[in-house]
Order: structure tokens, then C-alpha cells, then sequence
């Protein structure tokens, strides 16, 4: 009959195997934000470059609000750039995970996040917290620097196996050009009549606001027909 591993040893073994891997995660999470926040700003001083705005209201600007975050504003889009520090793995029945890549090291399935977020840029300029905002795009990076791409129009499929090699700098610049062409292609719907038909004095008085405020077309619908 065989011996159980002797608890201590099993936790070493994690600490020098699955523990190390993620913090390489962690380290190579943190410089391709960095970058991906340097070509974010790139492509938005190209645009500032090429594009002559007839309305001064209607501008592009890139924002750095802290080491795990950045805001490109786009017109009336805004989009979030942020870090998870978490690193997370996928269920066994994620399609990733099936991938030959994952099967043969398992730190190779740890990843560091990225995520891509969508708002109006009026829900943060008016403070309508109850405008929602939606999920773009999310990158992956693990141990290895290798990663891929969950998103939506071409986001959802130009990477979506793990890469054979390191992310670079033309990946994230590419990453952060569709991001932008699927914010700004997707129009607000107005509510259907009957939502806003009737109001109280109470969100006349509190949330003028956010009355008869839209809802971006595509990104709430895919959403919606994947939860139902």
C-alpha cells in the first residue's frame, strides 16, 4: 500500500511550482499593462493627428488613473482599461483548458486578466450609477507570457487560442484598435416607449438624468441571449 506525501512537502512542491508560476503571471500581467496603456495612448495620438473634429465636444483622450487602470475616451464611449490582480484558471470544460498547450503543464492554465470595459461617457461625466456598462474584451496572460483573447465582433475570435509566442506590442495596439472600432460602431437604443412611459416624482426629482438614457446595441444583447 503506498504512503500518502507527507503534507509539508506537497506545500513545498505547490509553493515552488504553482505559487511561483503565478506570481511570473502577476509580473508579466503588470508590464503588458504598461504597455498596453502606452499603445492606448499611441493610438489616440494618432487619431488626434489624422482626424479633424469639427465639434469641439467631440474629442479623444486618453486618461491614467492608477497603476491598474486607464480610460480611453472616445466621442461619447469611455472605454476602462483594468487589471485583476487575481489569477485565475478556467473550468475543465472550457474550451481552453482542451487545448493540448494546457493538458501537457498545469501552470500553463493560470492566467492574469485584463479587462476591457464599455460606458457612456455621460454615465461618468453625470455620475448615473445605474447606467451599465459592458464587458469588450478581457486578455489573458500567463507564466509563459503567452495568451488569448474572450471579446466580442473580432476580439472573439482573432485570438482566441492561446498564442504560440510572447504577447507584443503590436498584439496590444491591435487589441486596443478593435476595442475602440467595436465601441464606437455600436449605437445607443432608446428603451421601448412603455419602459419610460411613467415616471415618479421621486426619479423626477433624483435621477433626471438617467431618464430615457439608452442602452448600447449588440453588447447587452449578446450578453442577454448567452445568460438565457
Amino acid at each position: 500500500m503506498s504512503q500518502s506525501p507527507d503534507p509539508l512537502t506537497h506545500i513545498r512542491q505547490l509553493l515552488e511550482n504553482k505559487s511561483a508560476a503565478k506570481q511570473l503571471t502577476y509580473k508579466n500581467l503588470l508590464s503588458a499593462f504598461q504597455i498596453l496603456a502606452e499603445e492606448s495612448n499611441r493610438v489616440v495620438n494618432s487619431l488626434k493627428g489624422q482626424v479633424a473634429f469639427k465639434d469641439e465636444d467631440v474629442t479623444v483622450d486618453f486618461i491614467e488613473v492608477n497603476e491598474h487602470e486607464f480610460q480611453v475616451k472616445l466621442a461619447g464611449d469611455l472605454l476602462i482599461f483594468v487589471l485583476h490582480t487575481n489569477i485565475v484558471t478556467f473550468d475543465e470544460t472550457h474550451p481552453t483548458m482542451q487545448q493540448p498547450y494546457c493538458k501537457e503543464n498545469e501552470i500553463n492554465r493560470y492566467f492574469g486578466q485584463i479587462m476591457i470595459y464599455n460606458f457612456m461617457a455621460d454615465s461618468i461625466r453625470f455620475n448615473r450609477v445605474n447606467d451599465p456598462g459592458y464587458l469588450v474584451a478581457r486578455i489573458l496572460i500567463n507564466h509563459e507570457n503567452r495568451f488569448l483573447v474572450e471579446g466580442e465582433g473580432r476580439l472573439g475570435f482573432l485570438y482566441n487560442q492561446i498564442s504560440a509566442k510572447a504577447i507584443e506590442p503590436g498584439d496590444l495596439n491591435n487589441i486596443v484598435q478593435n476595442a475602440l472600432t467595436i465601441a464606437i460602431e455600436n449605437d445607443l437604443m432608446a428603451p421601448p416607449f412603455p419602459q419610460v412611459r411613467f415616471i415618479t416624482l421621486h426619479q423626477k426629482m433624483e435621477k433626471t438624468s438617467e431618464l430615457g438614457a439608452g442602452q448600447k446595441i449588440g453588447f447587452r444583447m449578446n450578453y442577454e441571449n448567452k445568460i438565457t
